[in-house]
C-alpha cells in the first residue's frame, strides 16, 4: 500500500548545514522507488502554526519508505538536516 513521508521544517538553525543536506539528499534515493509530490511550494496555513517549508514524498509501501529513511546513506546526510533545522517527519500509510 502506498505510503507518504511528510517533512515539515519548523525552524532553521544553520543554513549552511541545510544547504549541505539539500546538495546531498538526492543521491540517497538511488535504488529506491519514490515520487516527489511537493517541495518548498507556496503554503496556505488553514490551521495551526506556519511551517517554513514542507516536502511530501510518495513511496510504494511503508517498508520501502522506512528502508530509505533508515538507510546508512540517508542517515549520514540527515545529520546535516538535524544540525540545520527543527523538522517534523511523519510517515503515513495511504488508502
Amino acid at each position: 500500500m502506498t505510503a507518504y513521508m511528510i517533512f515539515t521544517r519548523e525552524s532553521t538553525q544553520d543554513q549552511t548545514a541545510l544547504d549541505a543536506y539539500r546538495a546531498k539528499v538526492r543521491d540517497t534515493f538511488d535504488g529506491y522507488t519514490y515520487k516527489l509530490l511537493a517541495a518548498y511550494g507556496t503554503q496556505q496555513v488553514l490551521e495551526g502554526e506556519p511551517a517554513e517549508a514542507t516536502v511530501v514524498l510518495e513511496f510504494p509501501s511503508l517498508a520501502v519508505a522506512r528502508a530509505w529513511y533508515d538507510s546508512d546513506a540517508y542517515q549520514e546526510v540527515a545529520q546535516h538536516r538535524l544540525k540545520g533545522s527543527r523538522h517534523r517527519v511523519v510517515l503515513v500509510e495511504g488508502l
